[in-house]
């Protein structure tokens, strides 16, 4: 029976899927675990075929496969549906984060926009084309992932599924729909990221005699001046991309010292440069470093940690006749559907890299993402899903 698209985005939405986000937080509201466990008991109720893949502990893709009317491994057309289980945090929410409410139209709770909604219209195109199974379908292959939102990890490791003989995906798909919040747009292109730690270091004494010491806090001061201007000087001279806007850079967070009394011997920040498509996430890094390591006041060692994570951006490069079929199965239900690029990284650039012409494309919007009464529009959860389905009717006939 095909899903009910409310009730299956509420029951989603209170399951707690929460990434950590790198931090040592521990409770059954972290990691996608208890999520993965549900989308198996829904796989099978719909009669697919599914597989679970290991990532880290407590951490799993799951992926389900409609076979097409020629079977991919024959040749026939073969299209991947994507979207990721984690959630960010819900630190700060004015709204009970797990206890999904609809009212005014909207469906509030973490995940609602980004991206259970998105994954839910997905899955409930994908329940109806399993119960009608209509001539001409392509192979679908639905994907769930787990770590988007802190190092993409889950998207890293699905090309393995089709490189392994023996697993559910029987080769690489043609093209892939990645599930993120573009108020129904076609995403074509959009920026990545690089991320790293900087540190300095300085000496440890008793405050009162702060002038023995060697304070880390000052220097980093003087550090984050060079970040600034690297922000400010060279950023604007960058070429823009005619769909993403520029670069940026910024510093995100800052933590130093262990009491008011003591002169701090360790300060470190965590600093966020966006890369347009076209940059090489390693190479902007190194071009950073030696900038601000040869920045005037900046007479010190700096310890730059490796980047912990590198999201690279996507091209519209390859992805336009791909594109141009979605576009075409939304303006009927939705009138105005374009390709656009945005600022924000997602899974689908790392599915570009391992071959595979990719989109982005779902219900809601990013201003609603990450949000403290974050809310999905249910009329677009309707459209969504009905484009999805329209799009892959006429995947094989186009």
């Amino acid at each position: 029976m095909p899903l009910d698209l409310v009730k299956t985005l509420s029951e989603m939405v209170a399951i707690p899927s929460v990434n950590p986000m790198g931090r040592p937080l521990s409770g059954p509201e972290f990691f996608e675990y208890r999520m993965t466990d549900y989308l198996e008991a829904l796989f099978k109720r719909l009669g697919l075929p599914y597989q679970r893949q290991t990532i880290e502990p407590k951490r799993e893709n799951i992926v389900a496969r409609l076979d097409g009317s020629l079977p991919a491994a024959e040749g026939g057309p073969f299209v991947l549906l994507e979207a990721h289980q984690d959630t960010v945090p819900v630190d700060g929410m004015s709204i009970d984060p797990f206890q999904p409410q609809v009212r005014d139209g909207r469906l509030y709770g973490r995940g609602s926009c980004d991206i259970k909604g998105g994954m839910c219209a997905m899955l409930g195109a994908l329940s109806r084309l399993a119960e009608e199974r209509p001539p001409g379908l392509p192979t679908i292959v639905m994907a769930c992932t787990v770590n988007e939102e802190h190092g993409y990890t889950g998207a890293l490791n699905l090309p393995k599924l089709w490189q392994s003989p023996g697993s559910i995906i029987p080769r690489r798909p043609d093209a892939a729909i990645v599930a993120e919040p573009t108020n129904l747009q076609v995403v074509v292109a959009h920026k990545g990221t690089v991320r790293w730690r900087c540190h300095t270091r300085g000496r440890a004494v008793h405050s009162s005699v702060a002038h023995l010491g060697d304070n880390a806090i000052y220097k980093m001061a003087r550090a984050i001046r060079a970040f600034e201007a690297y922000h400010r000087e060279i950023v604007p001279t960058l070429p823009q991309h005619r769909l993403c806007g520029p670069a940026s850079l910024s510093v995100g967070t800052i933590r130093g010292g262990i009491s008011v009394n003591t002169v701090p011997d360790e300060c470190g920040i965590e600093i966020d440069r966006r890369l347009l498509p076209g940059e090489d996430g390693k190479k902007v890094y190194q071009q950073i470093v030696d900038f601000v390591g040869g920045y005037a006041g900046v007479d010190f060692p700096l310890d730059h940690e490796t980047p912990f994570m590198l999201g690279p951006p996507m091209s519209d490069d390859l992805n336009g006749p791909l594109a141009d079929r979605l576009v075409a199965a939304g303006r009927p239900v939705v009138g105005k559907c374009e390709k656009v690029g945005v600022p924000y990284g997602t899974d689908a650039a790392t599915i570009t890299n391992s071959g595979v012409p990719s989109v982005v494309f779902g219900p809601g919007s990013i201003d609603q993402a990450h949000t403290a009464d974050e809310w999905l529009p249910l009329a677009e959860l309707e459209k969504a899903s009905q484009i999805i389905e329209r799009f892959l009717r006429a995947y094989a006939a186009a």
